[in-house]
């Protein structure tokens, strides 16, 4: 064989190689892909679970690193009455509110206080006393019998009635008074019962407990 065709020989073999070369890389790279594709993304770590906590443990302990809330004030607030239910209270920190229901106090669409009224502003004067607050409010309800103008009258002579009585039981001790008639304003029971409507006519007097020592 000749020198020439030898060298062409040798040069076609190689190029053979070169391709059959090219051809199983292009093969295999089209064989991974698929698998590569499958390949779930990348993704953020899931938070964990909220610890659970058995309210009635003996002893609850925080995680390691973690911290109480800020502290928050709740004011206190209690609330009692009679059996009888012609008489309410409510207390919180700072102020008292005594309910009288109007019944105790008056007679039918009147605004005379009655006899048995006297022991009853007697003894909201003795608190009122005991509390020493600067401002006493004095505000009377109806029900929603009768129209509201009525009511309105009727409630705001009747809490004048209980003002004077107090003021009088009290004497010269510089409190301010708020005196309202509210009329049907603001029930705190259904008026489509007569029971509920015997709850909403009533006098309201709230104060102060007055400066701390």
């Amino acid at each position: 064989m000749r020198p020439a065709t030898t060298a062409r020989t040798a040069a076609a073999r190689l190029a053979a190689c070169a391709l059959t070369a090219v051809c199983l890389t292009t093969f295999l790279g089209l064989h991974d892909a698929p698998a590569a594709r499958a390949d779930p993304p990348l993704s953020a770590s899931p938070e964990p679970p909220p610890v659970p906590v058995d309210p009635h443990a003996e002893v609850l302990e925080l995680e390691k690193g973690a911290e109480l809330a800020p502290p928050v004030v709740v004011d206190i607030l209690s609330v009692s009455g009679d059996l009888s239910g012609d008489s309410g209270r409510e207390e919180s920190n700072d102020d008292i509110k005594l309910t009288l229901q109007s019944e105790v106090l008056f007679a039918k669409d009147s605004a005379e206080l009655s006899g048995r009224a006297d022991a009853r502003i007697a003894e909201v004067a003795k608190e009122i006393r005991e509390n020493d607050p600067w401002k006493v409010t004095v505000r009377g309800f109806t029900d929603n019998l009768g129209t509201y103008a009525h009511g309105k009258t009727l409630s705001t002579k009747r809490a004048e009635a209980v003002h004077k009585a107090l003021a009088a039981e009290l004497g010269a001790s510089g409190i301010a008074y708020e005196v309202a008639g509210k009329s049907e304003d603001d029930p705190i029971a259904d008026n489509s019962t007569e029971e509920g409507r015997k709850k909403n006519r009533r006098v309201e007097i709230s104060f102060g407990r007055g400066p701390e020592e």
